[in-house]
């Protein structure tokens, strides 16, 4: 059975391994919850402490926020619950912006940062593969067919570009399903909330981020996240870029076990 905590903000969050390295801490998708680096979680324990939680608004936190809030201060705030000083900071798309915007906030938090891809705050362009997707979106929770909205969601983020579903492992589709339509069912629930935006934005800053930074990017992946990609590249001191041109969105569901030798590959340099 999965068991989680609470953090006094009602951040929900699993903690697991006694390592003696630097502690590991996940940032889910915006389309996924914590249940995402479920075929990574027990190799990685059994090798250093981990830490893996659910944003406001997906997964299992689902209490409103009791004033002005943002997912980078509630990420600080169960790390400080936590006693986490230093730390690997992965995360996917969303929370690959909530990260960035984590060690912007806290210099000397990040010990590395694996954006797997970039996403979220770090998204600068409005292209037009995005805009389908939003237009889709938009149109399906309209019309209240939550049905459609999930899969438009999977159509874009998980089959991506030039494939069709059948090209993709069901298994996989099918988890991002069940995780992008409880984030429809707890941020319903969630109602209005006064979210802050980060200022400056995390593009502005991305000169100020010393710590070592791995992009990993799916060829079949939209312009956006392509473009964020290179962004980020050409502006940060300390980048390396990894590039898997048979996926989508999410490389970590689509290859666990070359993610998974990645992140360890990663990680150790900086153990």
């Amino acid at each position: 059975m999965r068991t989680h905590q609470y953090t006094p903000q009602g951040i929900a969050y699993e903690r697991a391994g006694r390592g003696d390295g630097t502690p590991i801490v996940f940032i889910h998708a915006g389309v996924a919850d914590r249940t995402m680096w479920d075929a990574q979680w027990e190799a990685l324990a059994a090798e250093y402490e981990v830490v893996r939680l659910d944003l406001r608004g997906f997964g299992e936190s689902s209490r409103p926020p009791g004033a002005r809030w943002s997912h980078a201060d509630d990420v600080l705030s169960a790390l400080e619950h936590l006693g986490v000083t230093r730390c690997h900071l992965v995360a996917g798309s969303l929370g690959a912006g909530v990260a960035t915007e984590a060690a912007l906030s806290r210099p000397g938090l990040a010990v590395s940062l694996l954006l797997c891809p970039p996403g979220g705050s770090l998204l600068a362009e409005s292209t037009e593969d995005l805009e389908r997707f939003f237009e889709a979106e938009k149109n399906a929770l309209a019309a209240r067919d939550i049905d459609a909205a999930v899969e438009a969601n999977i159509a874009t983020w998980v089959v991506g570009r030039g494939r069709e579903p059948s090209d993709v492992a069901s298994g996989v589709q099918d988890h991002v399903r069940r995780m992008q339509r409880r984030a429809f069912e707890v941020t319903e629930s969630l109602g209005e909330t006064d979210e802050a935006e980060f200022t400056p934005p995390a593009l502005e800053r991305l000169a100020d981020l010393t710590t070592p930074v791995l992009v990993l990017v799916g060829g079949r992946d939209l312009d956006t996240t392509l473009d964020s990609a290179e962004r980020i590249c050409r502006a940060l001191p300390d980048v390396r870029r990894v590039d898997w041109p048979d996926v989508a969105h999410l490389p970590s569901l689509e290859r666990p076990d070359d993610f998974l030798a990645l992140l360890r590959e990663w990680v150790a340099q900086g153990r």
